[in-house]
């Protein structure tokens, strides 16, 4: 799952997916249909269609809920707690970085300038999340 409300960016994420030969995640714009899709509400209530997410690669300035706004709803659900979450923002502020982590964020990415190095961090993203990491139990809260 993706959580950003820059369409370049989310173009730029998913070519760089497509390219890395993995589904384009699905991707959200804000903060609030961030927290009702993880919470199977409205449109996203059918969990055969809009499964749990394995992955949540969130950026941290959004609108009507922020990233950390996001981070802190879902580490308080019961459920989702585990999900993991890779902040991938803009943000190198220490203290972006520092309450990202402290609300539990799992990795924290600057997002690249280049498509190279965005194409770069896809990859390993992949490799690590995707093939290596073992995924947690997740159930809706």
């Amino acid at each position: 799952m993706l959580v950003d409300d820059n369409p370049d960016d989310v173009f730029l994420i998913e070519r760089a997916f497509r390219r890395a030969n993995m589904s384009a995640p699905f991707a959200v714009s804000d903060g609030e249909e961030a927290v009702s899709y993880l919470a199977g509400e409205g449109a996203y209530a059918d969990r055969q269609r809009h499964p749990l997410p394995a992955l949540m690669l969130l950026d941290l300035k959004l609108p009507r809920l922020s990233g950390l706004e996001v981070l802190r709803w879902l580490r308080e659900q019961p459920g989702l707690s585990r999900l993991p979450v890779v902040v991938l923002t803009s943000s190198r502020e220490n203290a972006d970085i520092n309450l990202a982590y402290d609300l539990c964020a799992n990795s924290y990415l600057v997002k690249p300038v280049s498509p190279d190095a965005l194409q770069e961090m896809i990859n390993t993203l992949d490799l690590y999340w995707a093939r290596i990491n073992q995924k947690p139990e997740l159930s809706r809260p």
